[in-house]
């Protein structure tokens, strides 16, 4: 299956480092599924263009149909131009689904040869530049083509498609639309749609300060066909202008409701008022369709009896999120008074503050859940996956078995799970009661000998210090669901100094009275998510160490995105040293976001995280924070896989400027000798500077 020509080693010429594994075993000795298996682990690049060439059997297992149907680069900040269209030379043929998505370095001219993938099914391309013109080129190409995903940007105009291009679209099954202008897109052109995923990203103004409205919609002549829809799914960036648009789309939806509708899932931030056209909608959906999923703006929600009214075939996914939904409403109206709901695998109820308790209008934050409500909900959705409780206080009562955590632990099949952090304390702090003190700083017992104030007399490893608890709660809960990869731990009065999707507030809350029991042996328990791939950790006021961080960091080995934000005491950083010591076993780590005030991002934490070998992404927000512009200089030089850093501290506009531009003359310097040393030294194994997709904003 080798191509002919190619300068190949024979089976006994393979190098030995090439075949070799522990043990003295011959990679090549075992079967063809288990290297299929194993080859299924490389990306796609790599192995068409550099495992294929080291010896004849792999030439052959790396041209598999199980292994090129399929080619993910979404994301890939080492595809370069020329590695996609000799991947498309190769393999263009066999290839059915290809994700290029978020690959914006891509000029168009390299997109254009998608068009070459005769083959394809299935294509995403958000991201990724593309004119109209570009795009009637390409998609006349693919007559196979049922699934596609693209940006509709400023200048989009669909009389530029051709009619080969308009017939590929006519068979289009799923589309995925990202706007970043008023526009209905291909929409219209897609007359056998079944799934509609669209995505609102239309800023109130253009550049010139121009003020865009959605009227220039108006007057199109075409307009989207919805008569087979199965799905719709729209979700909204802040400004008027989106939310306008997004009403041209449901108008048509108000006038004829599919009957084959099954999910209907619009995410708006803020309010959005409830119009005549989608107060119709809904009175249609609730008449005609039966649901599978779930999610409406809040303003639609509270105050009306449409869920009363919504029938629902076998649910999957329920959004609540901010909607004023009490536990009795939760009950009768969606889980119809304990219905066997094992079908639900996503359940939202960000920010319902009296979904666990049965009367919303009398209960107060501090009042404690009603453990029926909850009780209800695990035994009836005991197969959910997806759990988020966020933004609420959740309060246990006392009593053996009450507990949040005690309860959410029957939950076996989690896999995501978002919690306030006043629900996972074990009691109501009492106000005779200090803080516990972490192990790893208490004085040793023995002859009284003094400890000098911040220096360590005898240093012991974090390993088995500040340890978790095995009566708490929280410990338990952890215990029961261990293949959990994604943890929310977030205060419920928390709001984030530079939120995506909302305002941002200036005078936030103070954390919860109950969120000062949860401290360094809590956040240690977190160590025993050995698949944990996501974590984030906001407004934990108890935090005086960070000891449990470095548990994490040991223990967590396949953690990918970390968020911390408002740990401790807001005046003083006081989990800096243990950061650096978890950041050095963080070796899969590819996000780091830290929100902290007077953080001091100094080069003890940059020579820290300069051992995340794999860090690709960097965001700082810190009020009234500093930063060693050396420092960053050295990071940004020892890692080459860093494409985006973001840094907004308190430092003077002058030194941010200056920093970014050493940043910029340093990325332009890597560019041109990486250029000169494949000139001078040509080898297809030779790895790429990346700094020259890097991206960088300094505040």
């Amino acid at each position: 299956m080798a191509s002919s020509g190619e300068d190949m080693p024979s089976d006994g010429d393979v190098p030995p480092a090439a075949v070799a594994v522990a043990g003295g075993a011959h990679l090549l000795g075992f079967s063809d599924e288990i290297l299929l298996h194993i080859l299924t682990h490389v990306p796609s690049t790599d192995l068409v263009l550099n495992v294929r060439r080291t010896c004849r059997k792999l030439a052959e297992l790396c041209l598999d149909k199980s292994l090129t149907h399929t080619v993910l680069l979404q994301k890939d900040y080492e595809v370069s131009e020329d590695k996609v269209r000799q991947l498309v030379k190769e393999i263009g043929r066999e290839i059915q689904q290809l994700n290029l998505a978020g690959c914006y370095w891509l000029p168009g001219a390299t997109i254009e040869h998608v068009a070459r993938c005769h083959s394809l099914v299935k294509v995403n391309l958000s991201g990724c530049p593309l004119t109209s013109l570009r795009l009637s080129k390409m998609l006349s190409a693919l007559q196979h083509l049922r699934s596609l995903a693209i940006d509709v940007s400023p200048g989009f105009d669909a009389s530029q498609l051709s009619g080969e291009c308009k017939a590929t679209l006519s068979r289009v099954q799923e589309l995925k639309q990202t706007l970043f202008t008023p526009s209905y897109g291909v929409v219209p052109c897609c007359t056998s749609l079944e799934k509609l995923l669209l995505y609102f990203e239309i800023l109130d103004r253009t550049r010139e300060g121009a003020i865009l409205s959605g009227q220039l919609m108006v007057g199109q002549s075409n307009v989207p066909h919805y008569q087979h829809l199965r799905v719709f799914y729209a979700r909204l960036a802040p400004g008027y202008i989106n939310q306008e648009v997004v009403r041209l789309y449901l108008a048509v939806l108000s006038d004829r409701t599919p009957e084959n509708l099954h999910a209907f899932l619009i995410s708006v931030p803020g309010s959005f008022a409830e119009s005549g056209a989608t107060k119709n909608l809904l009175d249609s959906m609730a008449r005609n369709v039966a649901l599978d999923a779930l999610q409406l703006p809040k303003s639609w929600l509270n105050g009306s009896s449409l869920l009363q009214h919504m029938k629902f075939n076998n649910p999957f996914y329920f959004s609540f999120s901010r909607c004023a939904l009490s536990g009795g409403h939760l009950i009768q109206r969606v889980i119809d008074g304990g219905k066997d709901l094992r079908s639900l695998a996503s359940l939202n109820l960000s920010g319902c503050v009296h979904c666990l308790s049965p009367d919303s209008l009398l209960r107060k934050a501090e009042d404690d859940i009603d453990s029926g409500i909850l009780e209800t909900l695990v035994t009836t959705c005991s197969n959910l996956r997806h759990l988020n409780l966020s933004a609420a206080h959740h309060h246990s009562a006392e009593g053996p078995g009450r507990h949040l955590c005690q309860l959410l632990a029957r939950l076996r099949h989690l896999r995501s799970l978002s919690l306030p952090v006043c629900s996972v304390a074990d009691s109501a702090p009492r106000a005779d009661r200090a803080p516990a003190q972490p192990a790893m700083h208490a004085v040793p017992c023995g002859f009284g000998k003094k400890v000098r104030v911040g220096v360590q007399a005898c240093p012991v490893p974090f390993s088995g210090q500040a340890g978790p608890q095995p009566s708490s709660v929280f410990w338990s809960l952890l215990k029961d669901v261990p293949f959990l990869e994604r943890l929310e731990l977030i205060g419920s009065n928390f709001s984030s100094a530079m939120p995506r999707n909302e305002p941002a507030i200036r005078n936030s809350l103070p954390p919860c009275s109950r969120a000062q029991s949860v401290g360094d042996s809590e956040v240690a328990a977190i160590g025993q998510l050995a698949f944990l791939r996501h974590l984030t950790l906001a407004q934990l006021p108890s935090i005086l160490t960070g000891s449990g961080l470095v548990s994490i960091g040991l223990q967590c080995q396949q953690l990918q995105s970390l968020s911390l934000a408002n740990l401790g005491m807001m005046g003083k950083v006081v989990y800096m040293s243990a950061l650096s010591d978890m950041l050095k076993h963080c070796k899969r780590l590819k996000d780091l976001r830290l929100e902290q005030p007077y953080f001091s991002a100094n080069a003890q934490f940059f020579q820290a995280l300069s051992q995340c070998s794999a860090l690709q992404r960097l965001c700082l927000v810190s009020r009234s924070g500093t930063l060693q512009p050396e420092a960053v200089l050295g990071f940004m030089a020892r890692c080459l896989h860093v494409v985006v850093c973001h840094m907004f501290t308190g430092e003077s506009l002058a030194t941010c400027k200056s920093l970014q531009q050493s940043l910029l003359r340093r990325k332009s310097e890597n560019q041109r000798r990486r250029i000169q040393g494949r000139r001078n030294h040509p080898h297809p194994h030779q790895p790429e500077n990346l700094c020259w997709r890097f991206t960088c904003v300094l505040r």
